[in-house]
């Protein structure tokens, strides 16, 4: 079952609120976000992470190429701008001073490719925030790998894609472990954070 299937009970389960709640407060903590901001948040879904941000910042545009995870963050909250795009395909109008994601990297197969793209729509000291997995076994999905590129991320891979892409400043941080259901481990998620 695809993204776009999943879309009208994606916000449901208490573990992706909890996670979307402990991100924020991680990128919050880390991050001096200004109410004249405008972030992108890739991969943003039905919006998790943009809504509890929106708060802080001027606009946040989210990008995903899920037009039902789209439609629901639309739906929900209208003052954020959606696109429908392919990430690496897509070419902002403008800068960005700050991007974010959460949960989206494992799901794009060139790290490198994407950390330079993301590099390109920033301002000059401009900042990502970007949360994923550390590394896992490949059991974190339950409906199997399909779509998935990379089990999770340690420091040193991700940090030296970060390095390559012109990013300063980097910090790779675990904020937040999720405890699945019928499994029988935890999935630690770090925060990447960095200035261009």
């Amino acid at each position: 079952m695809g993204f776009d299937e999943r879309a009208d009970t994606w916000d449901k389960l208490d573990r992706r609120q909890a996670l979307a709640d402990a991100i924020t407060h991680a990128i919050v903590k880390k991050i001096p976000l200004e109410g004249s901001m405008h972030l992108l948040d890739v991969g943003a879904g039905t919006g998790l992470l943009s809504r509890r941000l929106k708060p802080y910042v001027k606009r946040i545009t989210a990008v995903d190429n899920s037009a039902g995870m789209l439609r629901n963050l639309a739906k929900n909250t209208p003052e954020i701008e959606t696109v429908q795009a392919d990430i690496l395909k897509y070419r902002a109008p403008e800068t960005f001073d700050g991007i974010i994601s959460s949960m989206t990297l494992h799901h794009i197969e060139e790290t490198k490719t994407v950390m330079k793209h993301l590099r390109s729509m920033l301002k000059e000291g401009g900042f990502i925030a970007l949360a994923d997995l550390a590394p896992e076994r490949g059991d974190f999905h339950d409906n199997g790998n399909e779509g998935v590129y990379h089990f999770g991320f340690d420091e040193k891979t991700i940090g030296e894609a970060a390095r390559e892409a012109g990013f300063e400043h980097i910090f790779y941080d675990i904020v937040y472990t999720i405890e699945k259901e019928g499994k029988d481990r935890y999935y630690e998620i770090f925060l990447l954070t960095a200035k261009a």
